[in-house]
């Protein structure tokens, strides 16, 4: 492949709304996308959105968007969907993903219905971001009104000390949890596999990626399931090494967006459709930009849609 031009464009997208975690509030995501073409004209596009906060830094970004365009262009020249490409398989058409609702303590019955409503199975909220008792009443109040194929993803992002978790988790015993990802302020596998071994449901790591470099990770894993984002990563190939690991380790991989733009996301999905096909994953985020950098895939019945054209698919905005 020869690469004819490349170019890197700057972002700034604002949000609806505040995108709240434990570790902070964004109201708006920068990055910037990198469109390549090579000789016989194809174009291939990345997207770099550094989130150092969640451990994507500027160089892990970047290396994504590099790869992911170089990708977009080799899937391309085999007339294969990027996710077909990276699988060995026959090209998706759909995954389903959950719905983003944000922080537990600022939603009501009403969004979540609203939700449902939208064919959603699967709904995700933040947490540890208010005083414990009010979210787990809150928690109570929510699960205990849901239908019986509802199912509630949560995401502490690091926010408790191990009493804390555990008096979370035993409010969690008779509520509809799919699972709860990053328990703990500082996780170690001794700490989690103690916490893994209290719930029926998984646990999971997202943001303390350290951990997968400990020897003993995959030889007893000390949660059921990982999530990953491929810019935190590096790149998709780095990713599929790791699922592959877990998947031998029985680990579930759940994989989710960093809050990058359509086509960083679009990206995650052809990941998501190559590793794990039938996993719920954390892909729906577009819906809080109030505008975006190209075409956003669409979302139906709690799926979200690949293109079916070969490569990435993305197509930006003028």
């Amino acid at each position: 492949m020869k690469i004819h031009s490349a170019d890197w464009q700057d972002y700034q997208l604002p949000l609806h709304q505040p995108w709240q975690t434990s570790l902070g509030i964004l109201t708006q995501r920068r990055g910037r996308l990198l469109r390549l073409q090579d000789t016989e004209g194809r174009i291939g596009w990345g997207d770099a959105a550094p989130l150092p906060e969640f451990g994507i830094d500027e160089a892990a970004a970047t290396a994504f968007a590099e790869e992911c365009a170089y990708l977009d262009l080799s899937a391309q020249r085999l007339d294969l969907s990027l996710n077909a490409w990276l699988s060995g398989h026959p090209a998706a058409r759909n995954i389903a993903v959950n719905a983003n609702l944000g922080a537990l303590s600022d939603k009501s019955p009403a969004q979540a219905r609203q939700a449902i409503a939208q064919g959603y199975r699967i709904l995700k909220f933040k947490v540890g971001t208010a005083p414990l008792l009010d979210e787990i009443k809150a928690l109570k109040q929510l699960g205990g009104g849901l239908p019986a194929e509802i199912k509630l993803r949560l995401d502490a992002n690091r926010a408790w000390s191990m009493q804390e978790a555990r008096d979370f988790i035993e409010s969690c015993q008779n509520l509809p949890i799919d699972g709860l990802e990053e328990p703990l302020l500082r996780p170690d596998p001794a700490a989690l596999a103690a916490l893994q071994d209290q719930v029926d449901f998984p646990l999971a790591i997202d943001e303390s990626i350290e951990l997968l470099a400990e020897k003993s990770f995959f030889q007893h894993p000390p949660v059921r399931r990982l999530i990953l984002k491929p810019a935190r990563h590096g790149g998709m190939l780095a990713s599929i090494e790791i699922a592959l690991r877990a998947s031998v380790a029985g680990i579930e991989c759940i994989v989710t967006s960093a809050l990058e733009s359509a086509c960083g996301t679009l990206a995650c999905a052809h990941l998501a459709a190559a590793i794990a096909p039938h996993s719920v994953h954390g892909l729906a985020t577009s819906e809080w930009f109030a505008h975006d950098t190209g075409s956003r895939a669409e979302i139906r019945e709690g799926r979200f849609c690949l293109p079916t054209v070969s490569g990435l698919g993305f197509q930006p905005n003028r």
